[in-house]
């Protein structure tokens, strides 16, 4: 068995594994490169192998450094099968087609080809077939199985079993205190895993501790009368945002003051979260029960979803104090950056980071103190104040990651991927230290037999 990692490795974006027993090729992921221009160059790059020889692909969940080449695969030949659990295929076609628009205006911007387009996009979706957790999945000699990963709505690892071995991909892994949706499981009996290694240097805050800089930062931004941005992920961080707020809102807890919610896609996803929010399979008892019980977990008093440009564009026309949530997560488009154009410069207010902003990110610059910026086109100086929480992160943190790998403790040998090279190697370095099992940090391209 050869594993070979084309993504994922140095990054952590641009999740692309494959294993190969024979002739038979499968692949985990094909995400896209996100961050740094030397990263996003390479969406636009050939892959280094040939998509025609790729029988299936599994996928551990929807956000697009996971599934955003896979349109590109398929108009490069692959005609495989795609495999994922229900909700990460729902997710996946409207983030898929959102990142066919980013991908086309940064293609003429550039003045190349766009990697792919929407027909892609849609013929992609034909060769997806939904499967359950613990589904087995026979692909020749392999088979396959989903186990929840805990880290956003439908999310998995993925065990491939083959050659009497069994090798672990553990996608990306979510934090305990998940709000609402089901915890991740902990797997034993492997004899390789790769782990994600995001925050494989840091640990978290506890969950009253966001909560109470969360309340503390709407109160303050209230008294100086400014706006507080959120970049917020469409998929998971934006919903556990507005289960926070439906919690502070209704408890009185925070001012009485508007919230938007700026982001068409994020108001299309929470949707497929309802959709399967009274499943016990994705959703924990107590947000099913106050769901039966009436409560909108993802609405409240004060909250105003802007679905068209028209309605984004007046947002801009109500008097602050004010909170604005949108997209993109890490700043690099979306409808936030029409609000960080106009706000940043404003001592009155702030911006908010929840969520990992990679290097080379307008996220990662405002957040590192550059004094200014560039947005569309014009330079914008950085005055507003900015804080970030990292609680919220849909991510283990290295307290976490370590506990999942002490599990694992009779697997041959670990690879951590998925995460910036100094995350990488601190958590290699403490599971060596404390788990005692092999462990080591892939470069891209590397090829390892099994």
């Amino acid at each position: 068995m050869k594993l070979t990692f084309h993504g994922g490795a140095e990054f952590v974006t641009g999740a692309n594994y494959m294993v190969e027993v024979g002739k038979t090729k499968i692949l985990v992921d094909c995400g896209l490169f996100q961050g740094s221009r030397y990263a996003e160059r390479q969406n636009f790059e050939p892959f280094p192998y040939d998509p025609r020889d790729i029988e299936a692909i599994f996928i551990t969940h929807a956000h697009i450094d996971h599934i955003g080449r896979l349109p590109m695969l398929y108009k490069q030949g692959f005609h495989g099968t795609i495999y994922s659990t229900p909700p990460t295929k729902d997710f996946a076609e409207l983030l898929l087609l959102d990142s066919e628009h980013i991908l086309s205006e940064e293609a003429k911007h550039a003045k190349k080809e766009s990697p792919y387009d929407t027909q892609d996009v849609q013929e992609v979706m034909k060769l997806w077939k939904k499967r359950q957790y613990h589904e087995k999945i026979q692909v020749r000699s392999f088979e396959a199985e989903f186990i929840n990963a805990g880290h956003v709505l439908g999310s998995s690892s993925v065990l491939v079993h083959a050659e009497g071995k069994k090798v672990l991909f553990s996608g990306d892994l979510g934090n305990i205190d998940a709000p609402f949706i089901t915890g991740k499981e902990y797997p034993k009996d492997v004899d390789y895993a790769l782990v994600e290694s995001v925050y494989g240097g840091r640990i978290h805050e506890e969950m009253e501790e966001r909560k109470s800089k969360m309340e503390a930062l709407v109160e303050e931004t209230v008294k100086a009368g400014g706006v507080l941005m959120m970049p917020a992920f469409a998929l998971e961080r934006t919903q556990q945002l507005l289960y926070e707020f439906n919690d502070l809102v209704e408890n009185d807890k925070i001012p009485d003051i508007p919230i938007f919610l700026d982001s068409p896609l994020a108001i299309k996803l929470t949707a497929i979260y309802q959709k399967y929010s009274k499943d016990p399979v994705y959703f924990q008892g107590k947000a099913i029960e106050l769901i039966k019980g009436g409560d909108a977990i993802f609405d409240f008093p004060g909250l105003q979803m802007t679905l068209t440009t028209l309605q984004s564009k007046q947002i801009a026309h109500v008097v602050p104090p004010k909170v604005v949530i949108a997209g993109a997560g890490m700043s690099n488009g979306g409808r936030i950056i029409h609000h960080e154009k106009a706000y940043l410069s404003d001592p009155k207010s702030s911006i908010l980071f929840i969520g990992y902003q990679a290097s080379g990110s307008l996220g990662r610059r405002i957040l590192d103190g550059v004094e200014k910026v560039k947005i569309l086109r014009e330079e914008v100086p950085v005055r507003c104040r900015k804080e970030t929480i990292q609680g919220y992160s849909a991510h283990a943190d290295q307290d976490e990651l370590v506990n999942w790998l002490s599990h694992l403790k009779n697997a041959k040998k670990v690879f951590v991927t998925q995460g910036e090279p100094e995350e990488a190697e601190a958590l290699a370095e403490r599971a060596r230290t404390e788990l005692g099992i092999e462990i080591s940090v892939p470069k891209q391209r590397d090829v390892q037999e099994l």
